[in-house]
């Protein structure tokens, strides 16, 4: 999540966020503070050498295409460093800023809250818990950040509130006997079993599983469409908080007043001296041309969501522009892996017609009689995608062909947590490395967790 407050936690573990050629470092723990997720990619920086091509303070002013791009497929790209612009030519360009660069703040939304005399802002601005203290705040919308901003205020806060009008499931970053939520979930055969099954079957799973930890109907956060699969909010403490009266779940806003709120369908007035709003993001790209990539519905147009479809040469992808139900570091260093081949002419695209129907038929989102449904494009299950990418360079893991060369690995990346190291057994850039990585991941997630050992417990 982009918030810069400095206790945020990751919401993926280390082994499922981790790049595939680069563990992180067995002594972090399981869920990474944001200083070691820096530290992280420090390290992974030195490790390739790669400091010396990144240059810091730099703005994209424009790119466009160059007037012989249909033979030669270059972008003419002028940046902006220390008030001084400077003209480029590149063969080929990854945008890569994500869905996490423009706060989306639709005052319009709200009625009344031009009069509203308190503070209000984006939960973007948020830094330290110190600016609620001893006030009444109002979170509008529960996403991750905006529940553990909620969290942090209720701390010091005389009162917090989260208002939603469409609910949440909330998960534990602690899922069965204490591992690692995504490493539960994440297994290849957990994906075959929520792919697989009848729509009605798998939704009534997922509500089971998900209300086993606590009955989200009784905390007030029950999602109002609960067969479409939403982003979860993972949080240890909201329950235990919401129990204790420190947090308190409201509807969606009615209506602000000058130092008060109306809720939907509760009468009476709520004092409030603080709003913030966790109202999401906007996409675009304004360094680019509305032709080259164009932004629909905080969507664009893209062939698995990377390619434009439209484009005479592919030289243009766009890397991160996705919502992946789990880790977002391995599916984007996946879709660079992809991106590099293409530009190199070692992978091709399909023709045009067949990218823009599959893009048309992602944007309708319809329900589908197996397996997922997500409530917005963007989403995806992040198995069943990376393993699509993998298999355009040849890196996909074929759990049958192990079977037979090497039983224990093929039956550890079928049942086990799906880590991005089984995408370094095959392809560009195999290691033997990765076999050891896999067979020792759960070694890894323990390490930091077991510093005390009793007597005659196990290894």
């Amino acid at each position: 999540r982009p918030s810069l407050y400095p206790s945020v936690i990751s919401n993926t573990s280390k082994e499922m966020s981790a790049f595939s050629d680069f563990p992180y470092p067995e002594d972090f723990p399981v869920f990474l503070p944001n200083a070691q997720v820096l530290d992280y990619l420090r390290r992974y920086t030195e490790r390739f050498g790669l400091r010396e091509h990144i240059k810091f303070g730099t703005t994209v002013v424009s790119v466009r295409k160059r007037p012989d791009f249909a033979t030669t497929g270059q972008w003419d790209v002028v940046t902006e460093a220390d008030g001084k612009q400077t003209s480029h030519v590149f063969d080929a360009i990854m945008v890569c800023r994500g869905n996490f660069s423009e706060p989306s703040l639709p005052l319009h939304c709200f009625p009344g809250i031009e009069r509203f005399q308190g503070q209000y802002f984006h939960s973007r601005q948020y830094k330290h818990p110190d600016v609620f203290q001893g006030k009444r705040v109002l979170m509008v919308g529960m996403g991750n950040s905006g529940v553990d901003i909620a969290v942090e205020a209720s701390r010091v806060a005389a009162k917090v509130t989260i208002c939603t009008s469409r609910g949440a499931w909330v998960l534990s970053r602690m899922f069965d006997h204490g591992y690692p939520w995504d490493m539960v979930f994440n297994t290849r055969l957990m994906s075959l079993i929520r792919n697989s099954l009848p729509g009605p079957l798998s939704w009534g799973l997922i509500n089971y599983r998900v209300n086993q930890w606590f009955k989200h109907e009784n905390y007030g956060l029950q999602p109002e469409k609960s067969h479409l699969v939403r982003e979860p909010v993972l949080n240890d403490e909201l329950p235990s908080y919401i129990l204790t009266g420190r947090i308190i779940i409201k509807p969606g806003v009615k209506e602000f007043k000058e130092n008060s709120v109306i809720f939907h369908n509760c009468p009476e007035e709520e004092p409030i001296d603080i709003v913030v709003f966790c109202t999401g993001y906007n996409v675009s790209f304004p360094f680019i041309e509305e032709a080259v990539v164009k932004v629909e519905n905080k969507h664009a147009s893209l062939y698995k969501y990377v390619f434009p479809t439209h484009l005479q040469r592919p030289t243009l992808a766009v890397l991160g522009m996705i919502k992946p139900f789990g880790a977002i570091m391995p599916v984007v260093e996946m879709q660079a892996r992809w991106v590099t081949r293409v530009f190199k002419g070692l992978c091709r695209l399909p023709p045009q017609s067949v990218m823009e129907k599959e893009v048309n038929e992602k944007k309708k989102n319809q329900v589908q009689r197996f397996g997922l449904s997500f409530d917005e494009v963007l989403k995806t299950d992040c198995l069943p995608y990376m393993d699509k990418l993998a298999s355009f360079i040849g890196a996909k893991p074929s759990v049958l062909g192990l079977l037979c060369r090497d039983p224990w690995l093929a039956l550890t990346i079928f049942f086990g947590p799906c880590t991005p190291y089984q995408y370094r057994r095959g392809g560009p850039g195999c290691g033997e490395g990765a076999r050891q990585a896999i067979l020792t991941q759960w070694d890894r997630t323990l390490k930091p967790t077991r510093t005390r050992v009793p007597a005659g417990s196990s290894s």
